[in-house]
């Protein structure tokens, strides 16, 4: 039986009148703890406003994997959650790299184990690897070629056709690369704890309160939101969307940190937060865990700060190097 849905006020974020934002204390210190251990902070669309604003780079990702590659500051922050951090660890080896809490992980990367992994392609060694980025670096050196929401379609259809594809980890995304493709693959029932709470039934009872509004869905949601959403792209490409699109307003299905950045670049238009059976909004707990206390204090005892063993790095460091090369 489909899930109740409760009455609540949906979370709108109407046109910005003017800039009104302002620095806190906490953040004009780490704008001068970044320039004095000449660090470069990046964080994820996902991120809270405040770690948003005193950022260098905000972005998805691919973008991000870029700006930590090219990065020649000492130091890197990466506000988001471990895998991210390590793949900048992985592109960048020689820079110290900070996560602002140790523990803000990934249910989707957790869902592909190196180990299980491991004992497929043993089982299946003509297999082609494609490893959403989600995912930890063992398993990312487990691989063939690394993608992200935002190229996976292009990173599919440079792979000979000849080859058997297994997508890792999230089965969600392999799906709605599946079909965009028309290429066949395996996939790996992984999938990410928030983006699955959302639902049609949810969304068409927010759709009828905003009935101009166009809904835009990242590709890690289920099927049947994916299929009645206008747009379903990656978070990068939501901001082109929403800008280019004639509409006013749109219901944006992903975490709602997401929002801040399309405030930003778009801000003459009103955002609604895409609501799931039982809540007005979606966030991921693990992308919440890093906090603008934490961030000053990272930078402050400059930790903690990401290890790995060389030979996964190095292993891991080929799939990414492919998807890079691969999306120019």
């Amino acid at each position: 039986m489909a899930a109740a849905i409760l009455n609540y006020e949906p979370m709108v974020f109407p046109p910005k009148k003017g800039k009104t934002d302002r620095l806190t204390s906490i953040q004009e210190e780490i704008l001068t703890l970044k320039k004095e251990r000449n660090a470069v902070i990046l964080a994820h669309n996902y991120q809270i406003d405040a770690i948003q604003q005193v950022a260098d780079y905000v972005g998805d990702s691919l973008g991000l994997a870029y700006r930590a590659e090219a990065a020649d500051a000492d130091c890197i922050v990466f506000c988001g959650v471990h895998f991210m951090a390590e793949t900048a660890k992985i592109v960048n080896p020689g820079k110290t790299v900070l996560l602002p809490d140790m523990a803000a992980g990934c249910s989707l990367s957790d869902s592909c184990p190196a180990e299980k992994l491991a004992a497929y392609k043993a089982a299946n060694p003509d297999v082609y690897v494609v490893a959403y980025i989600n995912c930890s670096a063992a398993v990312k050196a487990l691989s063939d070629v690394i993608c992200t929401s935002g190229n996976a379609v292009n990173i599919v259809n440079q792979i000979p056709p000849d080859r058997e594809i297994l997508f890792v980890p999230d089965q969600n995304l392999g799906q709605w690369v599946s079909k965009q493709s028309g290429r066949a693959m395996q996939l790996w029932p992984g999938s990410c704890y928030a983006h699955v709470l959302f639902t049609q039934q949810a969304i068409e009872k927010m759709r009828l309160t905003f009935p101009d509004a166009q809904v835009v869905a990242h590709p890690e949601c289920v099927e049947a939101v994916r299929d009645n959403a206008d747009e379903v792209c990656s978070t990068e490409k939501m901001v082109a969307f929403c800008r280019d699109s004639p509409a006013d307003s749109f219901i944006v299905v992903t975490e709602p940190g997401m929002i801040h950045r399309l405030q930003r670049e778009v801000p003459e238009k009103t955002f609604i937060a895409g609501p799931t059976d039982t809540c007005a909004c979606n966030e991921c707990r693990y992308m919440k865990m890093n906090t603008i206390e934490k961030l000053r204090d990272c930078l402050k005892d400059m930790r903690p700060h990401i290890e790995m063993d060389e030979a996964v790095r190095l292993q891991a460091y080929q799939p990414i190097k492919r998807m890079l090369e691969w999306s120019l």
